[in-house]
């Protein structure tokens, strides 16, 4: 967890400089939350395709039950959806700067 006792308040920074920490930070949180979404997708690829193949040529009876698949979707979403929010505040964020 990060400790931040030793940042000073945003309070006596000067408005540019605070929206500038501000919008570097959100920037921050989308460039992680992409980093998590690309291990999500690399966690539900099928390790080995060829595998599957064979295993489907050999027997129609094969029947995949996958539990983690759907878990993974669904973060996957949540996680696109924070992405979609932080994008727009730092869009409305970067809006507020040009109009002063």
């Amino acid at each position: 967890m990060l400790n931040y006792a030793a940042t000073p308040p945003l309070a006596a920074m000067a408005e540019t400089d605070s929206r500038q920490l501000i919008a570097a930070e959100l920037r921050s949180l989308i460039a992680r939350i992409e980093i998590s979404m690309r291990l999500i997708d690399a966690a539900m690829e099928p390790e080995d395709d060829s595998a599957i193949v064979s295993a489907n040529l050999g027997s129609t009876e094969i029947v995949v039950l996958d539990d983690v698949t759907p878990r993974y979707a669904t973060a996957s979403a949540a996680l696109n959806a924070c992405r979609a929010e932080l994008a727009r505040a730092l869009q409305k964020l970067s809006e507020s700067g040009n109009s002063a």
